[in-house]
């Protein structure tokens, strides 16, 4: 299938409890892999804005990811500390590995960079620098807690 980026929605925002949504709140996304039909892993046409990150800093229990920069220029954060990514770099990340990581856009221009993370149910999220959890619901999808299991 052939996609015309320009009919693919342009989403923004995040489904992080309030406390912490500013971080992403320079985020926009296009599903472009929901647009092709893919059901098995997900593929997102992201940008940030500068001073922009991809998400808090997170390692997931069962899904893999994995990134390619498009354009511009975004500082990847992990345990060992931070690299600088520009057009053509990757980095991916395996399920399971406590290494949390996210983008990070300390450039004065727009980033963008294609996401791709396979949708395997049961996953679970952490955020190392956060009292956050993103556990998995039992019909799908997941909720954020405390770490000590509170809902938030």
């Amino acid at each position: 299938m052939v996609i015309d980026l320009s009919t693919v929605p342009v989403t923004q925002g995040t489904g992080y409890p309030e406390l912490f949504r500013a971080a992403v709140a320079g985020r926009s996304r296009q599903r472009v892999g929901n647009v092709a039909g893919l059901t098995n892993f997900g593929v997102n046409l992201t940008r940030l804005a500068p001073g922009a990150q991809s998400a808090l800093r997170h390692w997931h229990s069962h899904q893999d990811e994995f990134i390619y920069v498009v354009s511009g220029q975004l500082v990847l954060v992990t345990n060992e500390g931070e690299t600088l990514l520009t057009p053509g770099m990757m980095a991916g990340f395996p399920a399971g590995v406590a290494d949390g990581h996210h983008l990070i856009n300390r450039s004065g221009a727009i980033s963008t960079y294609l996401e791709i993370g396979d949708r395997t149910r049961g996953d679970r999220a952490e955020y190392p620098d956060h009292d956050l959890l993103a556990m998995p619901k039992p019909e799908g999808g997941h909720q954020f807690t405390h770490r000590s299991g509170q809902p938030y």
